[in-house]
């Protein structure tokens, strides 16, 4: 029984082991490519379409040999075999081509697999190219070169295992390897391959971070590879981590560690010159050791080493005069320096150096520059004057008036400092009236005058004059005093009189009579040799308010003066007047009067708005701004009243402050346009009348006016034309009644000889007008147009304080075309002015006019009219004696009456509002 149980219990022990024998075997297989990195070496950089270039290894665990794969350079293929092809022409520029292949692990995770494409001379196995395992497996034998070994640390027996770094010695790598590739750098062993399958990787700058596959490792045996010559000059230095991992494993076998690989520098640069030419100067005569200029060159071989010790030498000199060896380097620092005396600048003027840099302590490489060295000239010649005397004739007070051009000469390089001449005036100019300076062309002295000269003072100045060079003589000139003389005459001018003051103020009202006095403003000539008579005279008047006595200067007033002019500024006006000599030639001085204006209440307060809107129903009053142009005492607070008809429908007084007037609507009227006037008085009671305009809508309270309708009935282009052609019918038709009368009575039928006036028919039906014709009071129309002396003057539109300024009717006949050009200039500017349209009244001639009656324009006699005549005046007269000139009172079809109610009946089909109809 006993052994029974023995056998069975061995039994199940082997089993045991079998099974975990074959999970462990199962579980070494890790899913995914067999590589971190695959390097495939063709022979070729043309790569054509269809080259086999390797197979990618790749496995899921399960036994499947066909996978999916995908490639992102559109130019590589790989089938599902993993056999990696061409598909499109490929040519290897650098040597090299990477990209990368992806694939997807049974969980749906993207796997990568970079890949190196790298072009070799070497061949292997009859040119076919080896992936990279296989060159692992090739070169353990014999083509494995002899590499360190780094082990892993491990850990202190009986210890409990901790993290830490291991820092090895770095690993040298020298720079600009010519292969092969890949190249053996260090083989990484793990002591727990001896027990279990290791896999072996590195990360880090290099290897899986940019640049990518710089360094590759084969997961198999720890060999870490270099995959192409490095630049120590681009990285000196590479910091990898290298890893061990147990095959099936998700834990490191091993603590990471750090491999440092050092790139050893070559010799592989040459020096370079910061410049690829160098300019110097050197003075000529120059002593031995004279520095002028220092060449430098870099190295970008590494510092402090034999690759980027530098040293320089002058390799050669052009030309070899008066030595070969005129120069000298420092072969450490490069200073170049006079090495001989001799230099001599009208012998050689410039000179060319070769010189010569080369590392390695002067053994290495080499690199050359040209020096160009420049013999500057030095002051050994001085300047002279071709003359060494002038003379010049200068006329008296003319300031920057040149005197005298001199001329000098020097040996010395032209237009170097050296050669540059610079003048002094050293005698004979104590009060520094004149003043020298150097001519453009560096050798010539210009004296002109600083101040102007008084023939009356002194009339001959003797100036001594001196030159020098800009830069100093040299030791070798022979210094002397090189002067020249100049002998100034000055020309007596006759001079103008010279006002007492340059400018004169007074003080004078606006009112100020005329003829009255404003103040004598003299002169005096300052030609006191001469004795001339001063006289003088108006130069400038801009308003023409002023006279000057020609013998005395007395200033009067020749025209009325305005303080509210536009011509006076802040209470100021201007005016020059001139002092004038006697002499043949006479010479005028100017003077300045200014007149400060004192303000008199000349001007009546005015209503600033012209047009109000206001509701006939519960109206809300308006206030209407008062202004006034005269200053302050002489203005508000104001007082307003009404105007006769003005007063039945509105009411009207003063705001608080005295400033404004509030209007109101009495009584409920009918909409339409009102007039309504208003006195106006300031507070010394200068008053004025003036007129605005209500527009009385119908609503309540706030004025709501309806402006559409009538601006769209005004811009109706077919109504405008309509009313335009009946006023010409209307107009040739009455103009043709008026003469059929008077070509048959031959007078014209007046009820008086001095009180008849057109009728102003008013019509307040929209029907035919002609039936309910009234006569309307002239009155209401002389009201706010005459200019009788018994009524207050009528201002149609306020001026505003900062309008237009219009000139009073001068006296002197002379300025009527200025007065009539000025004031039409400013009519056309004016925003107040009345429009073109504005209703003008024409009273009648009255018994006393001069002017002849129409009836004078056409014959007396009782006989039909001819009007032939009225052909001359042109077509369309002509045209009106077509119709007229057959004596038919049949042909006038519309009266003048028919006229104007026609014409109230298209209006009112257009536009109901009684200001229209």
């Amino acid at each position: 029984m006993g052994t029974n149980w023995l056998i069975i219990w061995s039994v199940a022990i082997t089993l045991f082991q079998v099974s975990t024998a074959a999970t462990v075997e199962e579980s070494s297989c890790v899913p995914g490519f067999e590589s971190k990195l695959l390097i495939l070496n063709v022979t070729k950089k043309h790569l054509t379409h269809g080259t086999l270039l390797g197979k990618v290894g790749f496995t899921d665990c399960t036994g499947r040999t066909r996978f999916l794969f995908s490639s992102d350079d559109s130019r590589f293929l790989v089938r599902s075999d993993g056999m990696l092809t061409v598909k499109r022409r490929v040519i290897l520029h650098e040597g090299h081509q990477r990209f990368s292949i992806h694939s997807l692990n049974a969980q749906g995770q993207q796997l990568t697999l970079p890949v190196m494409v790298l072009y070799q001379r070497i061949h292997h196995r009859n040119n076919e190219p080896l992936s990279h395992t296989e060159m692992s497996s090739t070169n353990n034998t014999q083509d494995v070169p002899q590499v360190p070994i780094l082990h892993f640390p491990k850990s202190n027996p009986g210890l409990k295992r901790r993290k830490r770094d291991w820092v090895i010695p770095p690993m040298n790598v020298a720079e600009n390897h010519r292969g092969p590739f890949p190249q053996f750098v260090v083989q990484i062993r793990s002591d727990g391959d001896k027990t279990k399958k290791i896999l072996y990787s590195i990360t880090g700058p290099g290897a899986d971070e940019p640049p990518v596959g710089l360094f590759t490792m084969d997961r198999d045996t720890g060999y870490l590879y270099l995959t192409q010559g490095l630049d120590r000059e681009k990285q000196d230095k590479y910091t990898l981590k290298a890893h061990a991992a147990t095959a099936g494993s998700t834990t490191s076998a091993e603590e990471p560690m750090d491999i440092i690989i050092n790139v050893i520098d070559q010799n592989d640069n040459k020096p370079v010159f910061k410049q690829s030419t160098y300019k110097g100067e050197v003075p000529e005569a120059s002593k031995k050791d004279f520095e002028m200029i220092q060449v430098e060159a870099t190295d970008a071989d590494q510092p402090n080493t034999d690759n980027s010790d530098i040293r320089y030498r002058i390799m050669s000199q052009k030309p070899e005069q008066p030595s070969p060896n005129m120069f000298t380097i420092n072969p450490t620092t490069g200073v170049i320096r006079v090495n001989e005396a001799g230099l001599d600048r009208e012998k050689v003027p410039e000179y060319e150096l070769e010189v010569q840099a080369a590392d390695m302590k002067g053994e290495g490489l080499t690199t050359l520059t040209k020096v160009m060295i420049k013999v500057t000239d030095i002051n050994d010649h001085a300047p002279v004057f071709t003359k060494s005397e002038h003379t010049a004739t200068v006329e008296e007070n003319k300031v920057d008036d040149v005197v005298v051009k001199m001329e000098v000469t020097d040996g010395d390089e032209p237009h170097t400092p050296a050669w540059n001449a610079k003048f002094s005036i050293i005698n004979g100019d104590p009060g520094n009236l004149f003043t020298v300076k150097t001519g453009t062309n560096k050798q010539e002295g210009i004296i002109t005058t600083a101040k102007g000269l008084d023939f009356e003072k002194a009339s001959k100045h003797t100036l001594l004059v001196t030159v020098e060079n800009e830069a100093p003589f040299a030791p070798s000139v022979s210094l002397g005093i090189f002067t020249a003389t100049v002998v100034v005459t000055v020309k007596d001018v006759n001079e103008p009189p010279i006002f007492e003051i340059e400018e004169k103020h007074v003080s004078k009202s606006e009112a100020l009579a005329v003829n009255s006095t404003v103040v004598q403003y003299t002169a005096s000539d300052p030609d006191t040799g001469r004795k001339q008579k001063v006289m003088y005279k108006v130069i400038k008047d801009p308003a023409k308010w002023l006279n000057v006595d020609k013998e005395t200067g007395i200033i009067t007033v020749k025209s009325q003066m305005d303080r509210e002019s536009q011509l006076v500024t802040e209470d100021k006006y201007t005016a020059l007047i001139g002092a004038y000599d006697d002499d043949q030639s006479p010479a005028t001085g100017t003077g300045t009067l200014i007149i400060k204006l004192e303000d008199v209440n000349d001007n009546p307060p005015s209503i600033v708005d012209r047009v109000f809107e206001m509701c006939n129903k519960k109206p809300i009053p308006v206030v209407l701004n008062v202004t006034d142009r005269d200053g302050t005492g002489f203005t508000f607070p104001y007082n307003v009243n009404l105007r006769d008809a003005s007063k039945a429908n509105w009411t009207a007084k003063m705001n608080e402050t005295g400033t404004g007037i509030i209007i109101k609507l009495k009584s409920n009227i009918e909409e339409g346009n009102y007039k309504v006037a208003m006195n106006v008085q300031d507070v010394l009671g200068l008053s004025q009348v003036s007129t605005v305009t209500a527009k009385v809508c119908d609503c309540t309270g706030t004025p709501i006016c309806k402006k559409a309708e009538s601006r769209a009935a005004g811009a109706n282009p077919w109504v405008i034309a309509g009313v335009l052609l009946l006023v010409l019918v209307g107009t040739v038709i009455a103009l043709g009644v008026f003469l059929k009368k008077k070509g048959k009575t031959g007078v014209i039928d007046e009820k008086s000889d001095d009180d008849e006036r057109d009728e102003l028919v008013l019509s307040n039906e929209e029907g035919g007008g002609e039936s309910i014709q009234q006569n309307y009071s002239e009155s209401v129309l002389h009201f706010a147009l005459t200019n009788k002396s018994d009524m207050s003057r009528v201002v149609m539109a306020p001026p505003l304080e900062s309008g237009p300024r219009y000139r009073p009717r001068p006296t002197d006949t002379d300025d009527i075309a200025e007065f009539i050009d000025h004031n039409l200039k400013v009519a056309d500017t004016d925003l107040t002015a009345p429009p073109y349209d504005s209703l003008l009244v024409f009273d009648l001639e009255g018994g006393d006019s001069e002017a002849e009656k129409l009836s004078s324009l056409y014959s007396s006699s009782d006989g039909d009219q001819g009007y032939d005549s009225l052909k001359e005046f042109g077509p369309r007269f002509k045209k009106l004696a077509d119709m007229y000139g057959g004596g038919d009172d049949d042909m006038i079809s519309l009266s003048s009456t028919g006229f104007s109610s026609a014409l109230l009946r298209l209006t009112k089909r257009n536009n109901g509002s009684p200001s229209t109809k």
